[in-house]
């Protein structure tokens, strides 16, 4: 089973939950946002993976983020088996930068 840690209110999240539904066998998500208990578990996956070392450096969240049976953790909904949200879709207004701009 793959755990997605993400937020309701990401767009890149909502495209992976989208991709998902249904498919409780193969995936679990998280809401980080939902309850600190699941914030904080993201947040010391976050502080000890170095897979997110390049999102401390330009101040993204790190989600969706995918953690697999063996331990390996990916910021690639593509490894997971899914797509990424498309480079177009932030056009339609969702965004999560802080300056409104994408994701």
């Amino acid at each position: 089973m793959i755990t997605i840690y993400g937020m309701k209110t990401c767009p890149d999240c909502v495209w992976v939950y989208e991709q998902i539904a249904g498919r409780q066998a193969e995936f679990t998500s998280i809401d980080i946002g939902e309850h600190v208990k699941n914030l904080k578990a993201f947040l010391k996956l976050r502080d000890n993976s170095p897979v997110f070392d390049e999102c401390k450096e330009k101040g993204y969240a790190g989600i969706p983020c995918f953690v697999f049976e063996d331990g390996r953790v990916s910021l690639s909904p593509e490894d997971a088996g899914l797509t990424s949200r498309p480079e177009d879709a932030t056009a339609t207004g969702a965004a999560c930068k802080l300056d409104g701009t994408g994701c």
